[in-house]
């Protein structure tokens, strides 16, 4: 049934300067410490292979310019674009010209939105494998290959029996894609059924990247976070153009899948599609949200903190060399579960290379915004909406999902 776009302005908190959240500051890219991680059991994936000369496919970047300040937020607003989704958790565009939007629902279906229409029929519906019997678990994350366009091919991060990590490959054709045709790529226990992350993103390298959290509970039982040797607590990095199921890429750090570590409960990364930089929403303990950065080019191997640091304060040791703190954090009476979410890049100029985030209990839009060597961070906006995920069209424009269903676009009055 086609739905009649509806106008929805939602209250607004237009700043003059930095929001209450304490000042950021530029963080110090040290060589990872080189002590050694302590041991933690865990049931490795299969073994990768090593990656052959071909190279993935890459993502182009064009040349890229900032926006020098922030506009006037009360010249914009969110508007709603569909409903009636259920819990809605990722919105991704295939860039494959076709001007669809992918949404997922956490239970296990991939939703069409397509010329101002949410589509019936599931784009992919794996509801009969997908277990999303705890309240972090499910369908959560969703990326379109490079070649999308000539393959078909899309990946996912969902979680499966026994509450398990998987990783797989599906293959579309038309608005659909086929359940059968899955290829799981790995599969990684969970020891707790709580802070899985979930985001499954192509890099600039063509390489995908994939978020996970530290295994859960709280208060990193396990130590996977500082563990190089484990896959939890990562942002890990693999080759799916090569090998099979896939190939580690030589360069990957540590000789396994780990590209950076010291992670919590990664809550959407994604990659700026001009400048290839890194933003990372990492869910906080029980005082601190925070979000990193990582400039294109930096050396491999990041160590994001957790859980020495929770944010920039100490939580099992006290801060080192080799830890890279966030750029922005703020405390729990301001929210209480960040959502990391998106560089601005698309067709309303002023806002170009501005960094969206949220957060999921309080509501709260921040832009984020780097300019003459400082970091500006504002309240945008005041959705009182529980933010579950931000997302782009193909045009760049910014979209967000709310728990209860509903999508927004930002657009000008």
């Amino acid at each position: 049934m086609r739905r009649l776009l509806a106008l929805l302005i939602l209250p607004l908190l237009a700043c003059s300067g930095s929001s209450e959240i304490p000042s950021a500051t530029i963080p110090t890219f040290l060589v990872p410490a080189t002590e050694a991680p302590p041991a933690v059991t865990e049931t490795a994936p299969a073994p990768a292979v090593n990656s052959p000369a071909a190279p993935p496919t890459p993502i182009p970047t064009v040349q890229f310019s900032n926006a020098p300040n922030f506009p006037n937020i009360n010249l914009y607003e969110w508007r709603l674009v569909t409903s009636g989704l259920i819990r809605p958790v990722d919105i991704q565009a295939a860039y494959d010209g076709s001007g669809r939007l992918f949404i997922i629902e956490k239970y296990g279906t991939i939703r069409l939105f397509v010329n101002g229409t949410l589509l019936t029929e599931p784009f992919l519906d794996i509801s009969d494998r997908v277990n999303d019997s705890s309240n972090e678990m499910g369908l959560l994350g969703l990326a379109f290959h490079p070649d999308f366009e000539r393959n078909g091919f899309l990946y996912v991060n969902y979680t499966g029996p026994g509450g398990d990590t998987y990783i797989s490959r599906f293959q579309a054709s038309g608005n659909s894609a086929d359940p059968a045709s899955e290829k799981i790529l790995l599969t990684i226990d969970q020891p707790y059924p709580n802070h899985n992350g979930g985001a499954v993103v192509f890099g600039p390298d063509g390489y995908l990247y994939l978020a996970l959290g530290d295994g859960g509970l709280a208060g990193d039982p396990l130590k996977n976070g500082q563990n190089t040797n484990s896959l939890l607590g990562k942002i890990l990095r693999i080759d799916v153009d090569n090998g099979d199921p896939y190939a580690i890429p030589p360069d990957n750090p540590f000789g396994n899948e780990v590209w950076a570590y010291g992670l919590r409960n990664p809550w959407r990364i994604s990659f700026d599609r001009q400048s290839g930089d890194l933003w990372i929403g990492d869910v906080g303990q029980n005082k601190w949200e925070e979000i990193d950065y990582l400039p294109a080019g930096s050396p491999l191997g990041a160590n994001f903190g957790w859980s020495i640091m929770e944010a920039t304060h100490p939580f099992d040791g006290d801060a080192r060399e080799g830890l890279i703190l966030p750029v922005v954090e703020y405390g729990h009476d301001l929210g209480c579960s960040v959502t990391g979410g998106i560089a601005y890049r698309g067709t309303m100029t002023e806002w170009s290379g501005i960094y969206f985030y949220g957060d999921y209990c309080s509501g709260t839009v921040w832009g984020l915004h780097h300019s003459n060597g400082k970091w500006e961070n504002r309240i945008l906006f005041e959705t009182r909406a529980n933010i579950t995920t931000f997302g782009t069209d193909e045009a760049g424009e910014l979209h967000f999902a709310g728990d209860n269903g509903n999508i927004y676009i930002m657009v000008r009055k």
